[in-house]
């Protein structure tokens, strides 16, 4: 294991900088923030830790890129950023995300609830579900896992015909496998920061979705012609975990995340980080380091405490007797099912950690 430890000064930089403007924006902030955002520099914080590297195949090591200070992400001139008339989030679903209706129904409503409180400030809103035939997209089978696939690249064209006049941005979610093109394997998901449109696929994050007996596997595509979408009929769901919920999460602001400017973060354990493959996904923290905590403050003007304030209500809202998965054969009339966020646990200690430090 390789820890990437930065010195207090590269650090100081990277979230304060050295032009005079922009030191003398973040003195203006309140001092309880400017307190919670110096950790950053601190060696011996406990809120924020250094990035720890695991193997070759880590996506620092495997994708050398230029690392992103607050400087450079306040000054990139393709930065898109909230105004008045576009400030909304949408989430557009694809198939089916739960194994009933309601299941689908609750799961894009916590999605939706989280996204409000992590962009505190900003409205999230959703759009009617779509079948996978309404996207008029190319679809195949995976060669190597022999699961279903549709193309990513495809379904970002339908959500920019989509997107409505006051959307920041358009997302599109998933329980189907993507790929970008022929060539590859499969991708998480896809993003274009010009027309602030993204897809991605919560498939991979199923606790079954690698095992041999995963139930989503197909043999053959017997597909008659290319408008022939009744493969996906009611196609494999996976079971709605507390874990796949905060993959989900962790996943779409993330992604989120790139469409307001932030690239991958170097300096710090964060959200940001890239991650090659699941367990590099999972090591990633659910917050944001201090300097892409900044990034996104500066891009939507909120107050911190408020916003972890908003991201314990969305955890507590009903963690009370929550069972560890939504019920495999949910009857469709029953309501308000119990949010699954058992392993939201350390990230609401961490929260409250934090709160602590703003409110002394």
């Amino acid at each position: 294991m390789k820890i990437v430890r930065h010195s207090e000064q590269t650090l100081r930089t990277a979230l304060i900088s050295k032009n005079p403007r922009l030191v003398s924006q973040y003195e203006k902030l309140d001092i309880r923030e400017q307190r919670l955002m110096n950790e950053a520099f601190q060696p011996a914080s406990e809120l924020f830790s250094p990035i720890t590297l695991h193997s070759q195949s880590d996506w620092i090591t495997s994708h050398p890129e230029a690392p992103q200070d607050f400087e450079e992400f306040f000054s990139d001139p393709y930065r898109k950023t909230p105004s008045p008339e576009k400030h909304s989030i949408y989430i557009q679903s694809i198939g089916a995300l739960g194994n009933t209706r309601v299941i689908s129904e609750e799961y894009i409503k916590w999605l939706k609830g989280y996204c409000e409180a992590f962009f505190y400030g900003l409205t999230v809103k959703l759009l009617e579900p779509v079948s996978v035939s309404a996207t008029r997209c190319s679809f195949r089978v995976n060669d190597h896992t022999q699961n279903l696939q549709i193309h990513a690249g495809h379904i970002l064209k339908f959500l920019k015909k989509k997107k409505p006049e006051d959307a920041f941005c358009v997302v599109g979610i998933t329980m189907i496998d993507l790929y970008p093109r022929d060539s590859w394997n499969f991708v998480f998901g896809q993003a274009s920061l010009t027309d602030g449109v993204g897809i991605f696929s919560f498939a991979r994050y199923g606790r079954d979705f690698y095992s041999s007996h995963y139930e989503g596997k197909v043999k053959k595509l017997q597909k008659k012609s290319s408008s022939d979408y009744s493969i996906f009929d009611n196609y494999y769901i996976p079971e709605i975990t507390s874990v796949l919920l905060l993959r989900s999460c962790k996943t779409l602001t993330h992604e989120i995340g790139h469409i307001f400017g932030l690239r991958h973060c170097q300096w710090l354990a964060c959200l940001m980080q890239g991650s090659n493959h699941l367990e590099e996904a999972d090591r990633r923290p659910l917050n944001l380091c201090p300097i892409c905590l900044r990034k996104l403050q500066c891009a939507i003007g909120f107050s911190i405490a408020e916003r972890y304030k908003a991201l314990v209500r969305w955890i507590d809202g009903e963690s009370a007797g929550t069972p560890r998965a939504t019920p495999k054969h949910s009857r469709e009339d029953s309501v308000n099912l119990p949010k699954p966020v058992e392993s939201f646990k350390e990230w609401k200690e961490w929260i409250i950690k934090c709160l602590a430090v703003l409110q002394k």
